[in-house]
Protein backbone atom coordinates (compact mmCIF):
# COMPACT_ATOMS: atom_id res chain seq x y z
CA UNK A 1 0.00 0.00 0.00
CA UNK A 2 1.44 3.28 -0.91
CA UNK A 3 1.27 6.28 1.50
CA UNK A 4 1.29 9.47 -0.22
CA UNK A 5 -1.72 12.09 0.07
CA UNK A 6 -1.64 14.65 -3.09
CA UNK A 7 -4.43 17.61 -2.06
CA UNK A 8 -7.65 17.78 -3.09
CA UNK A 9 -7.97 17.47 -7.44
CA UNK A 10 -9.74 20.62 -9.37
CA UNK A 11 -13.38 19.33 -10.54
CA UNK A 12 -12.35 20.52 -14.44
CA UNK A 13 -10.09 17.19 -14.62
CA UNK A 14 -12.40 15.81 -17.76
CA UNK A 15 -14.18 12.32 -16.06
CA UNK A 16 -15.88 11.12 -18.37
CA UNK A 17 -14.31 7.44 -18.37
CA UNK A 18 -15.21 7.23 -14.58
CA UNK A 19 -19.15 5.98 -13.35
CA UNK A 20 -20.50 7.03 -9.93
CA UNK A 21 -22.65 4.34 -8.68
CA UNK A 22 -25.09 5.03 -5.85
CA UNK A 23 -27.31 2.27 -4.36
CA UNK A 24 -30.65 4.39 -4.02
CA UNK A 25 -33.04 2.93 -1.43
CA UNK A 26 -35.72 5.69 0.16
CA UNK A 27 -33.54 8.77 0.09
CA UNK A 28 -35.67 11.34 -1.73
CA UNK A 29 -35.42 13.99 0.76
CA UNK A 30 -31.51 14.25 0.15
CA UNK A 31 -30.63 12.34 -3.23
CA UNK A 32 -31.16 15.48 -5.68
CA UNK A 33 -29.31 17.29 -4.07
CA UNK A 34 -26.33 14.31 -3.99
CA UNK A 35 -26.77 14.24 -7.32
CA UNK A 36 -26.43 17.76 -8.07
CA UNK A 37 -23.14 18.43 -6.13
CA UNK A 38 -21.83 14.89 -8.14
CA UNK A 39 -22.87 16.39 -11.41
CA UNK A 40 -20.07 19.45 -11.43
CA UNK A 41 -17.18 17.50 -11.66
CA UNK A 42 -18.99 14.29 -13.21
CA UNK A 43 -20.96 14.03 -16.06
CA UNK A 44 -22.30 10.15 -15.24
CA UNK A 45 -23.95 9.33 -12.66
CA UNK A 46 -25.95 5.87 -11.87
CA UNK A 47 -28.61 5.10 -9.24
CA UNK A 48 -29.28 1.90 -8.45
CA UNK A 49 -33.61 2.30 -6.76
CA UNK A 50 -33.11 -0.63 -4.76
CA UNK A 51 -37.11 -1.13 -4.11
CA UNK A 52 -37.63 2.30 -2.76
CA UNK A 53 -41.35 3.56 -2.03
CA UNK A 54 -40.50 7.25 -1.47
CA UNK A 55 -39.91 8.21 -5.13
CA UNK A 56 -36.45 8.34 -4.48
CA UNK A 57 -35.51 6.90 -8.35
CA UNK A 58 -37.79 9.48 -9.54
CA UNK A 59 -36.24 12.13 -8.20
CA UNK A 60 -32.45 11.23 -8.92
CA UNK A 61 -33.98 11.08 -12.77
CA UNK A 62 -34.84 14.19 -12.12
CA UNK A 63 -31.93 15.33 -10.74
CA UNK A 64 -29.62 14.37 -14.35
CA UNK A 65 -28.88 10.67 -13.07
CA UNK A 66 -29.26 7.74 -14.86
CA UNK A 67 -31.64 5.34 -12.50
CA UNK A 68 -31.45 1.09 -13.09
CA UNK A 69 -34.42 0.00 -10.79
CA UNK A 70 -34.56 -3.31 -8.95
CA UNK A 71 -38.41 -3.92 -8.10
CA UNK A 72 -37.61 -5.56 -4.58
CA UNK A 73 -35.38 -4.19 -2.20
CA UNK A 74 -32.60 -6.86 -2.45
CA UNK A 75 -29.63 -4.71 -0.60
CA UNK A 76 -27.07 -2.84 -0.94
CA UNK A 77 -24.40 -5.69 -2.16
CA UNK A 78 -27.01 -6.26 -4.88
CA UNK A 79 -27.56 -2.28 -6.03
CA UNK A 80 -23.63 -2.36 -5.92
CA UNK A 81 -23.12 -5.24 -8.23
CA UNK A 82 -26.07 -3.92 -10.55
CA UNK A 83 -24.16 -0.74 -10.50
CA UNK A 84 -20.66 -2.30 -11.40
CA UNK A 85 -21.97 -4.12 -14.13
CA UNK A 86 -23.77 -1.38 -15.71
CA UNK A 87 -20.53 0.97 -15.59
CA UNK A 88 -18.49 -1.82 -17.24
CA UNK A 89 -21.07 -2.65 -19.74
CA UNK A 90 -20.83 1.25 -20.63
CA UNK A 91 -16.70 1.75 -20.98
CA UNK A 92 -16.19 2.81 -17.46
CA UNK A 93 -12.66 2.86 -16.54
CA UNK A 94 -13.05 3.76 -13.01
CA UNK A 95 -16.39 3.35 -10.69
CA UNK A 96 -16.69 5.80 -7.73
CA UNK A 97 -18.94 4.38 -5.21
CA UNK A 98 -21.11 7.04 -3.23
CA UNK A 99 -23.56 6.96 -0.86
CA UNK A 100 -26.94 8.51 -1.02
CA UNK A 101 -27.65 9.99 2.39
CA UNK A 102 -25.36 13.12 1.70
CA UNK A 103 -22.42 11.82 3.77
CA UNK A 104 -19.71 11.80 1.43
CA UNK A 105 -17.45 14.77 -0.30
CA UNK A 106 -17.14 15.11 -3.69
CA UNK A 107 -13.96 17.31 -2.99
CA UNK A 108 -13.06 13.56 -1.64
CA UNK A 109 -14.05 11.53 -4.49
CA UNK A 110 -12.25 13.33 -6.88
CA UNK A 111 -8.83 13.63 -4.82
CA UNK A 112 -9.29 10.12 -4.42
CA UNK A 113 -9.82 9.81 -8.24
CA UNK A 114 -6.71 12.17 -9.30
CA UNK A 115 -4.64 10.21 -7.14
CA UNK A 116 -5.58 6.69 -8.60
CA UNK A 117 -4.59 8.36 -11.84
CA UNK A 118 -1.24 9.87 -10.99
CA UNK A 119 -0.19 6.50 -8.93
CA UNK A 120 -1.45 4.02 -10.95
CA UNK A 121 -3.82 2.41 -8.27
CA UNK A 122 -6.33 -0.06 -9.16
CA UNK A 123 -8.01 0.79 -5.82
CA UNK A 124 -8.10 3.76 -3.50
CA UNK A 125 -10.74 3.40 0.20
CA UNK A 126 -12.17 6.37 1.97
CA UNK A 127 -10.83 6.41 5.14
CA UNK A 128 -12.66 8.48 7.74
CA UNK A 129 -9.60 7.43 10.75
CA UNK A 130 -6.94 8.77 9.02
CA UNK A 131 -7.50 12.35 9.86
CA UNK A 132 -9.67 14.32 12.55
CA UNK A 133 -12.17 15.83 10.95
CA UNK A 134 -14.67 13.29 11.18
CA UNK A 135 -16.34 12.72 14.63
CA UNK A 136 -18.09 9.62 14.79
CA UNK A 137 -18.82 9.24 18.14
CA UNK A 138 -17.48 6.89 20.71
CA UNK A 139 -19.80 4.06 20.44
CA UNK A 140 -19.74 4.12 16.74
CA UNK A 141 -15.95 4.79 16.42
CA UNK A 142 -15.29 1.51 18.93
CA UNK A 143 -18.03 -0.53 16.48
CA UNK A 144 -16.12 0.32 13.16
CA UNK A 145 -13.03 -0.26 14.48
CA UNK A 146 -13.81 -3.63 15.48
CA UNK A 147 -15.28 -4.51 12.52
CA UNK A 148 -11.81 -2.96 10.46
CA UNK A 149 -10.06 -5.41 12.81
CA UNK A 150 -12.24 -8.37 11.96
CA UNK A 151 -11.84 -7.36 8.37
CA UNK A 152 -7.85 -7.14 8.43
CA UNK A 153 -7.92 -10.58 9.99
CA UNK A 154 -10.17 -11.95 7.09
CA UNK A 155 -8.57 -10.22 4.08
CA UNK A 156 -5.21 -9.23 2.76
CA UNK A 157 -5.69 -6.06 3.13
CA UNK A 158 -4.70 -3.56 6.28
CA UNK A 159 -7.46 -0.93 6.54
CA UNK A 160 -8.34 1.93 9.18
CA UNK A 161 -11.79 1.89 7.70
CA UNK A 162 -12.97 -0.97 5.95
CA UNK A 163 -16.41 -0.18 5.59
CA UNK A 164 -16.01 3.25 4.27
CA UNK A 165 -18.61 3.52 1.08
CA UNK A 166 -16.55 5.93 -0.79
CA UNK A 167 -14.30 3.92 -2.79
CA UNK A 168 -12.57 4.24 -6.39
CA UNK A 169 -11.63 1.32 -8.53
CA UNK A 170 -10.20 0.60 -11.67
CA UNK A 171 -11.61 -1.60 -14.10
CA UNK A 172 -9.41 -4.68 -14.09
CA UNK A 173 -10.16 -4.48 -10.44
CA UNK A 174 -13.95 -4.32 -11.01
CA UNK A 175 -14.05 -7.13 -13.00
CA UNK A 176 -12.95 -8.90 -10.68
CA UNK A 177 -15.87 -8.24 -8.32
CA UNK A 178 -18.68 -10.57 -7.39
CA UNK A 179 -20.73 -9.29 -4.78
CA UNK A 180 -22.96 -11.84 -3.43
CA UNK A 181 -23.62 -10.77 0.13
CA UNK A 182 -26.63 -8.31 0.27
CA UNK A 183 -26.40 -6.71 3.59
CA UNK A 184 -23.93 -5.01 5.42
CA UNK A 185 -21.22 -8.29 5.12
CA UNK A 186 -20.77 -6.56 1.47
CA UNK A 187 -18.10 -3.76 2.90
CA UNK A 188 -16.10 -6.90 3.89
CA UNK A 189 -16.89 -9.04 0.55
CA UNK A 190 -15.75 -6.40 -1.76
CA UNK A 191 -12.35 -5.86 0.16
CA UNK A 192 -11.62 -9.48 0.29
CA UNK A 193 -12.50 -9.48 -3.46
CA UNK A 194 -10.34 -6.83 -4.08
CA UNK A 195 -7.72 -7.77 -1.97
CA UNK A 196 -7.19 -11.28 -3.98
CA UNK A 197 -6.36 -9.05 -7.01
CA UNK A 198 -3.22 -8.47 -5.98
CA UNK A 199 -3.49 -5.06 -7.57
CA UNK A 200 -2.25 -1.73 -5.84
CA UNK A 201 -4.25 -0.17 -3.78
CA UNK A 202 -3.75 2.88 -0.89
CA UNK A 203 -6.30 4.69 1.60
CA UNK A 204 -7.22 8.16 1.29
CA UNK A 205 -8.54 10.70 4.28
CA UNK A 206 -11.90 11.64 3.83
CA UNK A 207 -14.24 13.58 6.25
CA UNK A 208 -17.62 11.75 6.33
CA UNK A 209 -20.68 13.90 7.09
CA UNK A 210 -22.80 12.80 10.35
CA UNK A 211 -25.40 15.12 9.10
CA UNK A 212 -28.74 16.07 11.17
CA UNK A 213 -30.50 14.07 8.03
CA UNK A 214 -28.69 10.64 8.80
CA UNK A 215 -28.66 11.22 12.45
CA UNK A 216 -32.14 11.51 12.54
CA UNK A 217 -33.15 8.50 10.18
CA UNK A 218 -30.67 6.70 13.03
CA UNK A 219 -28.35 4.81 10.24
CA UNK A 220 -25.09 5.77 11.25
CA UNK A 221 -24.78 3.72 14.39
CA UNK A 222 -27.41 0.64 13.39
CA UNK A 223 -24.99 0.65 10.17
CA UNK A 224 -22.57 -0.21 12.11
CA UNK A 225 -23.82 -2.90 14.39
CA UNK A 226 -25.10 -4.92 11.69
CA UNK A 227 -21.94 -4.80 10.06
CA UNK A 228 -20.17 -6.38 13.26
CA UNK A 229 -23.64 -8.85 13.16
CA UNK A 230 -23.13 -9.92 9.87
CA UNK A 231 -18.73 -10.56 9.83
CA UNK A 232 -19.93 -12.63 12.55
CA UNK A 233 -22.41 -14.80 11.19
CA UNK A 234 -21.46 -15.15 7.40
Amino acid sequence: MTSAIPGAASVARDHSDVWVVIPLFNEATVIGGVIEDLNVSFQNVVCIDDGSRDGSGEVASRAGAKVVRHPINLGQGAALQTGFEYALERGATYVVTFDADGQHRVIDACAMLERARAEDLAVVFGSRFLDDRTQPGLLKKIVLKTAVWVTNLTTRTKLTDAHNGLRVIREDALRMVKLRQDRMAHGTEIVVQLGRTGLPYAEQPVEVLYTDYSKAKGQSLLNSINILIDLVIR
